[in-house]
């Protein structure tokens, strides 16, 4: 199976061929994944994520982002209390109870910043991870280059196996010091998850007020997507499910590139009509 998403929803309106900011519904009517980063700043109440599910198709699926406390964001240098921590791990299992009891849960995405580095204190924190949210799938996207050094990179897939995470596949800007290159390596029988950026080197390396805006402007031409086209045939023999997120919407390129790479495979994702969940 594969599965092409956005991240957000308000921010596609070609998906709809106008200029509005979209609704959940109206995305939910195209494709039938999201990535939300809101839990990445705040942890939704559980009443939030009852609104989603009611706005969406019963086979719709969320990918949310882990919090900035348990992706060590803010915390990493001074440390954190394990109580504080641990803390964090109970809200955000209960904040997700609504989508996994319902199979609406496609994967927590831990995207570490770019000083997690290969380390065995950070080798231990992906093992706790995984104790702290049993039974919810993890999917783990490392933005130090240190994870894929030759003759190391190997032997990170493998742990990633034996722990059960989803290896995050990341295409995105790649020089010294910046970025990670591009690994198309599966970890988990289950799913493996593209996660595509852009190719703006000099917008990724930004700084100052406006890099949000630049860090993913860019858009993939039809060579690049053929190249995709082919990656996620190939990792498709590997696993269950392929997922393919487009990140590249700094100028609204994202949508029109999932649909391109939609047609390219020549997909389709059935039934996204009305939901039928009976939430209460």
């Amino acid at each position: 199976m594969i599965t092409i998403g956005l991240t957000t929803w308000t921010e596609h309106p070609s998906l709809l061929g106008g200029t509005d900011k979209l609704t959940l519904t109206e995305y939910s009517g195209v494709l039938p994944v999201v990535e939300v980063d809101t839990p990445f700043y705040g942890i939704p109440k559980v009443s939030t994520v009852a609104k989603w599910q009611k706005a969406v198709p019963d086979k719709f699926q969320f990918i949310l982002k882990a919090n900035q406390t348990m992706t060590l964001h803010d915390t990493y240098e001074d440390g954190i209390s394990m109580d504080a921590l641990k803390a964090a791990y109970r809200e955000y299992r209960a904040m997700l109870k609504p989508l996994t009891q319902h199979g609406q849960l496609k994967a927590v995405l831990f995207q570490f910043p770019p000083f997690f580095e290969r380390s065995t204190r950070n080798f231990h924190y992906l093992q706790r991870i995984v104790q702290w949210l049993p039974g919810v799938p993890i999917a783990v996207e490392f933005r130090n280059q240190s994870w894929y050094e030759p003759g190391v990179k190997d032997a990170v897939f493998d742990f990633l196996k034996d722990l059960g995470m989803i290896h995050v596949v990341v295409d995105e800007p790649h020089a010294m010091n910046d970025g990670v290159s591009f690994e198309p390596v599966v970890t988990s029988p289950k799913l493996a998850l593209l996660r595509l950026h852009g190719r703006n080197q000099k917008g990724w390396s930004a700084k100052g007020k406006g890099w949000r805006g630049q860090r993913t402007l860019y858009r993939y031409n039809e060579t690049e997507l053929a190249e995709f086209k082919t990656v996620v045939e190939q990792l498709q023999a590997q696993t269950d499910e392929v997922c393919v997120i487009f990140n590249n919407n700094s100028g609204g390129d994202a949508a029109d590139n999932a649909l391109a790479l939609k047609q390219l495979l020549g997909i389709s994702f059935g039934d996204l009509g009305p939901q039928q969940l009976d939430l209460f």
